[in-house]
């Protein structure tokens, strides 16, 4: 490429040339970081991610503004193993926050203390989910202070946390009447009763208030005059509270929407497809801000992804789950897998055991399970979701190529018997390095004290609910 040429397509193109085009520009000027987290919406379940069902205009003119990521995950599908993970960027088992309602080990450090040592303030707004304190030292700030921890200190670089609480259940925000029940397309792991499509439109209103919410950060951002120097992220947190979704390592709970905008550094309405995971978004964010590389965190920055320099970061991601901890849950069973770019390999060690969580163990608390046990007496294709979903196999293998919602399992295959072997070696050697010795691991926590015939005896009652009330006008508390 000539001088000349080299020159013009700097002009043409300043929103989104690479890095070595730039030298260190962005440690000049550390940027702004905003992240806001919906609470288990479903990765798909947005207009930019292909469901043109839901109304999600914020989302989506994220996305035509900055970078989609296709294969992101979380490497569980709960809520305060999930948030602590993508605070500390350590995967569950070594922060130690592994089941739900728990906490990281004691003197693990977070996003907050690595961004105060490069001079930055941070806050959250919202959900919290995850302890100690000292590990989370995050200054509050409230929806309505928002504006002023933006604009607060102009020479100081600031990440601000926004949590939300939709679209959690009770699904009681937004307008339901805007999506119309016999209309809606169920995912294949569902039974299609007037039961579940009157759950859909309401988790579907839930999805359109939190897009209210993110566009509300938006333009808070705008308002601060700071915008084309801020990092700004929407992620979904986890998969809803569905069979197949929150509580599983299907990826219909692991994977996760992720939108990055970053004025000037990521070409807008590019997509990547690049597998990363949570673990790697704080040493992402510290290399933004020219910070240090802190040793000894699972993740890896992907920064180069984020300014077009690589389209590849890592060629497997990894699940843990475990009951213990979560309402109305199985005693003790626990979940592992791995996940290539073509297939899911799942290990469930307790399989001889039913799986049990607060949708299916008497509650039914998304309004919907009974009517699908009813059917399930008369209707195969019913029987064959519910018992499913209840009773897995000890392992299970999908082509994900072929079977994205992992309806087929290639266990056993005579054929894929080489790939099984080297899929289980990768989940052995991960296990091994983060201290996961499986089954013994889990029954190092006490299990939930609503949890019968449970092997320790349940914790104490916290005195407050982790995570609040959903907003602050609202009577009824989401259980998680």
């Amino acid at each position: 490429m000539t001088r000349g040429l080299f020159y013009f397509l700097l002009v043409v193109f300043p929103c989104w040339a690479p890095l070595s085009a730039r030298g260190q520009e962005e440690t000049a000027v550390p940027p702004d970081i905003v992240i806001v987290l919906a609470d288990d919406q479903t990765w798909s379940d947005s207009g930019c991610y292909g469901n043109k069902q839901v109304k999600t205009p914020n989302i989506d003119r994220l996305a035509a503004e900055g970078m989609r990521f296709t294969r992101a995950f979380t490497a569980t599908a709960m809520c305060a193993p999930t948030r602590q993970q993508l605070y500390t960027g350590l995967f569950p088992v070594r922060n130690g926050a592994y089941p739900n309602h728990s906490k990281v080990k004691a003197g693990t450090r977070s996003i907050v203390h690595f961004l105060r040592e490069r001079g930055y303030r941070v806050g959250l707004s919202g959900k919290k989910h995850f302890g100690p304190p000292a590990s989370f030292p995050f200054e509050k700030v409230s929806r309505g202070k928002m504006g002023e921890f933006i604009g607060r200190k102009k020479g100081q670089p600031y990440c601000l946390v926004v949590t939300s609480h939709s679209p959690h259940l009770p699904w009681s925000e937004g307008d339901p009447s805007a999506y119309d029940p016999g209309k809606v397309k169920l995912p294949a792991r569902f039974v299609d009763t007037p039961q579940t499509r009157q759950a859909m439109v309401k988790y579907y209103a839930e999805i359109t208030d939190f897009d209210r919410e993110l566009g509300e950060c938006m333009a808070a951002v705008k308002e601060g005059g700071r915008e084309e120097n801020t990092i700004f992220i929407y992620t979904s947190e986890q998969g809803a509270q569905f069979p197949g979704g929150k509580w599983t390592c299907y990826d219909m709970g692991l994977h996760v929407a992720l939108v990055v905008r970053w004025p000037r550094k990521v070409r807008p309405g590019s997509v990547a497809d690049a597998m990363v995971q949570y673990v790697d978004v704080v040493p992402t964010l510290l290399a933004a801000a020219g910070a240090a590389e802190v040793k000894g965190l699972d993740g890896k920055s992907f920064l180069g992804v984020l300014r077009g320099t690589t389209d590849e970061h890592h060629d497997a991601v990894f699940g843990v789950h475990t009951t213990r901890g979560i309402i109305n849950g199985s005693p003790c069973y626990p979940v592992r897998s791995v996940r290539t770019a073509t297939h899911k390999y799942i290990w469930n060690p307790k399989y001889t055991e039913p799986f049990r969580n607060i949708l299916i163990g008497g509650r039914d608390k998304g309004g919907y399970w009974n009517s699908w046990v009813e059917l399930a007496k008369t209707d195969d294709k019913a029987r064959k979701i519910v018992e499913g979903y209840q009773r897995r196999p000890e392992v299970e293998l999908y082509d994900l190529r072929t079977d994205p919602f992992e309806q087929k399992n290639l266990a056993g295959d005579p054929l894929l018997e080489d790939l099984e072997r080297s899929l289980r070696g990768r989940l052995d050697a991960w296990m091994l390095q983060q201290g996961d010795k499986g089954i013994e691991t889990e029954l190092r926590v006490k299990a939930h004290k609503s949890v019968s015939g449970q092997e320790q005896k349940p914790e104490k009652e916290r005195k407050k609910k982790a995570g609040g009330r959903k907003k602050a006008s609202s009577t009824v508390l989401k259980a998680s």
